[in-house]
């Protein structure tokens, strides 16, 4: 019978070698596989650029089985929407045995659930937008009567904005409601907080500097997330300094009541009537493209893409086993 160890979280790698061989996941078969690619080839390059045995490894393209019988010795997962972030893949590393970074099974099934996330976040004492489950189209009249216009209609379960639309009009509704519904069999819809959106990243049980985030669209969208060059980001974001350590230390609050591990970010949205921060979300495997806000942010921070990506791969230390 063996006996596992669990591996040090407060480990730092003083050489490249220390990493092993490192398969960089990315792609996959989600609706995010694009990002998921952008994402996955600029960690790549970061980890080549610093002398890690580093291999790209799409789970699309090869089993994951090939982890084992390639012999590699952790994982730097940049899996962006289902079968990345939601527990599948953490799970099918815990049971081959392969390190990685980030949250684990749990921690990853739970925030990738956008309804389940709310529920415990606000157990936990934090303020969320109002919010009706939609189980179908005799859920719409009632979910308007009771949270008003605007309001957002998001799938549970997808990333990056995917399948995510504001109604401004009852009109709106039905489509939008499809459109979530395309994409996730439960939907919800949410008022919309008329407001200005801030994020917060975390490294290693640090806060990062927070981000203002000013969308030319509706709101903060897949293009505007990704490929548009109107997007304005603020960092500093322009809190003062009680209100940016009040989000940092919200932040850290959610990410250890939802059992999240190693780097990730929260999303809020501050209301302009009020001032009250409402939270959003967390994402457990941010982006890292061009466009993306932890590396935007851990820059103010004094930690440029290639150190950050080193970082995030020392989070695999605390998932290491010996037996």
């Amino acid at each position: 019978m063996s006996r596992l160890i669990a591996g040090d979280p407060a480990r730092r790698a003083q050489a490249p070698a220390d990493f092993g061989k490192v398969a960089v996941l990315m792609g996959g078969d989600s609706s995010e596989r694009e990002i998921s690619l952008l994402s996955g080839n600029a960690v790549l390059a970061a980890l080549v650029r610093r002398g890690v045995d580093a291999h790209r490894f799409d789970p699309r393209e090869q089993p994951v089985a090939e982890l084992v019988s390639g012999r590699f010795d952790r994982a730097w997962n940049t899996l962006h929407g289902p079968g990345g972030e939601d527990g599948l893949i953490q799970g099918a590393l815990e049971w081959l045995g392969v390190p990685y970074t980030g949250s684990g099974v749990l921690a990853s099934a739970l925030t990738m659930d956008k309804l389940k996330t709310k529920r415990v976040v606000v157990g936990a004492g934090l303020l969320a937008p109002e919010y009706a489950v939609l189980g179908g189209p005799g859920d719409l009249a009632g979910a308007l009567a009771r949270i008003g216009l605007p309001l957002m209609v998001k799938p549970a379960s997808q990333g990056s904005s995917v399948g995510i639309a504001k109604v401004k009009s009852a009109g709106e509704l039905p489509e939008a409601y499809a459109q979530a519904r395309a994409v996730d069999p439960l939907v919800f819809a949410e008022r919309f907080i008329t407001g200005e959106e801030y994020t917060v990243g975390v490294l290693k049980d640090r806060a990062l500097p927070s981000i203002r985030i000013q969308p030319a669209t509706e709101f903060y969208d897949y293009q505007a997330k990704y490929f548009r060059d109107d997007t304005q980001y603020h960092c500093p974001s322009g809190l003062g300094a009680a209100e940016e350590a009040e989000r940092q230390a919200a932040a850290l609050a959610t990410f250890r009541v939802t059992d999240c591990l190693g780097w990730g970010r929260v999303d809020f949205m501050r209301d302009s009537a009020s001032g009250r921060f409402y939270f959003i979300e967390i994402n457990t495997t941010p982006g890292m493209t061009g466009h993306s806000l932890v590396p935007m942010a851990a820059r103010r921070a004094g930690v440029d893409f290639d150190e950050l990506v080193w970082r995030v791969l020392e989070t695999s230390f605390a998932r290491e086993r010996r037996r």
